[in-house]
Protein backbone atom coordinates (compact mmCIF):
# COMPACT_ATOMS: atom_id res chain seq x y z
CA UNK A 1 0.00 0.00 0.00
CA UNK A 2 2.89 2.11 0.50
CA UNK A 3 4.00 2.69 -3.26
CA UNK A 4 0.28 3.64 -3.73
CA UNK A 5 0.85 6.28 -1.32
CA UNK A 6 4.41 7.04 -2.68
CA UNK A 7 4.80 11.47 -3.40
CA UNK A 8 7.20 12.06 -6.67
CA UNK A 9 8.68 15.02 -8.06
CA UNK A 10 9.26 16.01 -11.79
CA UNK A 11 10.44 19.27 -13.36
CA UNK A 12 8.91 19.74 -16.85
CA UNK A 13 9.59 21.70 -19.98
CA UNK A 14 6.76 22.56 -22.49
CA UNK A 15 7.01 23.80 -26.41
CA UNK A 16 3.51 25.43 -26.62
CA UNK A 17 1.24 27.06 -23.91
CA UNK A 18 0.17 25.69 -20.60
CA UNK A 19 -2.40 26.60 -17.89
CA UNK A 20 -2.07 25.89 -14.68
CA UNK A 21 -5.99 25.19 -13.76
CA UNK A 22 -5.16 21.54 -14.82
CA UNK A 23 -2.30 20.62 -12.12
CA UNK A 24 -5.13 22.83 -9.39
CA UNK A 25 -7.63 20.39 -10.55
CA UNK A 26 -6.13 17.28 -9.79
CA UNK A 27 -4.50 18.71 -6.17
CA UNK A 28 -0.83 18.79 -7.45
CA UNK A 29 1.70 21.19 -5.89
CA UNK A 30 4.65 22.88 -7.88
CA UNK A 31 4.93 25.71 -10.12
CA UNK A 32 5.23 27.25 -13.43
CA UNK A 33 6.70 29.94 -15.90
CA UNK A 34 7.11 31.30 -19.10
CA UNK A 35 10.88 31.43 -20.41
CA UNK A 36 11.90 34.07 -22.84
CA UNK A 37 12.38 31.13 -25.05
CA UNK A 38 8.72 31.28 -25.59
CA UNK A 39 9.04 27.43 -24.00
CA UNK A 40 7.01 26.80 -20.26
CA UNK A 41 8.92 25.44 -17.32
CA UNK A 42 7.92 24.15 -13.95
CA UNK A 43 7.51 21.55 -11.23
CA UNK A 44 5.14 18.96 -10.06
CA UNK A 45 4.66 17.37 -6.69
CA UNK A 46 2.16 15.46 -5.34
CA UNK A 47 0.75 11.51 -4.97
CA UNK A 48 2.44 9.14 -7.91
CA UNK A 49 -0.48 8.14 -10.13
CA UNK A 50 -2.09 12.09 -10.11
CA UNK A 51 1.36 13.57 -11.11
CA UNK A 52 1.47 11.14 -13.88
CA UNK A 53 -2.09 11.69 -15.03
CA UNK A 54 -0.73 15.65 -15.18
CA UNK A 55 2.75 14.22 -17.63
CA UNK A 56 -0.14 12.21 -20.05
CA UNK A 57 -2.17 15.63 -19.77
CA UNK A 58 1.09 18.17 -21.00
CA UNK A 59 2.14 15.64 -23.30
CA UNK A 60 -1.37 14.69 -24.83
CA UNK A 61 -3.91 17.20 -23.86
CA UNK A 62 -3.06 20.73 -22.91
CA UNK A 63 -5.74 23.47 -22.65
CA UNK A 64 -7.85 23.96 -25.19
CA UNK A 65 -5.94 27.26 -26.38
CA UNK A 66 -2.90 25.39 -26.27
CA UNK A 67 -0.44 24.35 -28.70
CA UNK A 68 2.11 21.21 -27.55
CA UNK A 69 4.79 20.43 -29.51
CA UNK A 70 6.82 18.95 -27.33
CA UNK A 71 6.98 17.99 -23.08
CA UNK A 72 10.33 17.43 -21.53
CA UNK A 73 10.39 15.74 -18.41
CA UNK A 74 13.89 15.55 -15.95
CA UNK A 75 14.78 15.09 -12.69
CA UNK A 76 11.83 13.00 -11.33
CA UNK A 77 12.53 11.54 -7.79
CA UNK A 78 10.85 9.99 -5.01
CA UNK A 79 10.26 12.99 -1.80
CA UNK A 80 8.93 12.10 1.62
CA UNK A 81 6.91 14.90 1.85
CA UNK A 82 5.71 18.12 -0.44
CA UNK A 83 8.65 20.24 -0.40
CA UNK A 84 6.27 22.97 -2.15
CA UNK A 85 2.43 23.51 -0.74
CA UNK A 86 0.59 25.19 -3.23
CA UNK A 87 0.79 25.67 -7.11
CA UNK A 88 1.56 29.21 -8.50
CA UNK A 89 2.88 30.47 -11.63
CA UNK A 90 6.30 32.26 -11.01
CA UNK A 91 7.15 35.41 -12.85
Amino acid sequence: AMSENKLISVDFEIFGNYTEDQARSLGLSGWVKNTRQGTVIGQIQGPADRVNDMKHWLKNVGSPSSRIDRAVFSNERDISKLEILNFSTRY
